[in-house]
């Protein structure tokens, strides 16, 4: 669903799966220094919204999810993922419950699978699962604070109000900027940082999106097993690329050690203050200084997620 917003002056539009919202308004780079301001908003209006109603809603998606969901605040954001047997990750929200529904967002795309998942689990509990995209947008400001972005925090806005939102809340920053400021903070994108093997101890998902002190759920004994014996398959990292080449790496492009795939690339972008930096999901083994190359790019390591943990350990600013 193409954003209003695309109308805007300067707007560009994205590419891939975010081709629907703006990749800038004119300038990224400046747009991030906005971002990094604590001003304006980026416009995600294209991200899927599902809506769970119903008076079982929070005690059924507690059972199936690694969040903790039963005496959540009304209002108060939250993330959480569905994983497989096996404690792959299939599905990952951020969202909220306003009393009388828990609203969340997923990946552009992904709604429609999270909604079938989720009426193939009703059985007998008393809930409705409904796509509310063509009702409400979703926004990110960076004066919000939140559990699920410490850096910022997301909004469910209108959609037939999205324009005089834009207004109130401008200047608009693109997705260029956007992605950038949250690569640089190593938080992954399910299906970009992600694949079919990934487990939520890899990416640092542990302590934000799974709770480690609820009952039992589908796919916890990989996530305990591995976070109480530690040392993950693969971890998170934060490649900072050569920046003499005037391009970046394509999602999936091999992370190589000696000629070796040790990973893939998965987001990647144009910092400014950074320079050319992306998300790398690698095994665990390789040496924290090893010297990587990405798509003939010499690339450098910066540690995410530990390796021998499986914890988010980047500072957030």
């Amino acid at each position: 669903m193409s954003s209003q917003l695309l109308t805007l002056p300067g707007a560009v539009a994205g590419n891939g799966i975010d081709h629907d919202v703006a990749a800038h308004y004119g300038s990224f780079n400046q747009e991030q220094r906005v971002l990094e301001a604590g001003d304006g908003f980026v416009d995600l209006s294209h991200r899927d919204v599902v809506r769970v109603a119903g008076p079982d809603r929070l005690t059924w998606l507690h059972s199936l999810t690694t969040q903790h969901l039963t005496a959540l605040p009304s209002r108060e954001w939250t993330s959480a993922l569905v994983l497989s047997p096996q404690g792959h990750v299939e599905h990952a929200f951020a969202g909220y419950d306003d009393g009388e529904s828990f609203v969340a967002h997923t990946e552009p795309g992904r709604g429609a699978d999270l909604i079938d998942f989720l009426d193939r689990m009703k059985f007998m509990m008393r809930v409705e699962v409904t796509d509310a995209t063509a009702e409400l947008a979703v926004s990110w400001r960076p004066g919000l604070r939140s559990t699920t972005s410490p850096d910022g925090g997301y909004e469910f806005v209108p959609r037939d109000r999205l324009m005089s939102y834009a207004e109130a809340a401008g200047p608009a920053c693109g997705l260029w900027a956007f992605e950038a400021l949250r690569i640089a903070r190593g938080e992954p994108r399910l299906g970009l940082d992600t694949d079919h093997r990934t487990i939520p101890n890899e990416v640092g998902w542990i302590g934000t999106a799974v709770h480690l002190d609820k009952g039992c759920y589908r796919g916890q004994e990989t996530v305990a097993r591995v976070h109480t014996l530690g040392r993950p398959p693969r971890r998170l990292t934060l490649l900072h690329l050569d920046g003499t080449e005037n391009r970046l790496p394509t999602q999936g492009e091999a992370v190589l050690r000696d000629d070796q795939q040790v990973g893939f690339v998965g987001s990647s972008a144009r910092h400014h203050e950074l320079g050319p930096i992306a998300l790398a999901l690698i095994k665990r083994n390789v040496a924290l200084d090893a010297q990587l190359v990405v798509d003939g790019m010499p690339a450098a390591q910066e540690v995410i997620v530990d390796p021998e943990v499986g914890l988010h350990v980047r500072p957030r600013a």
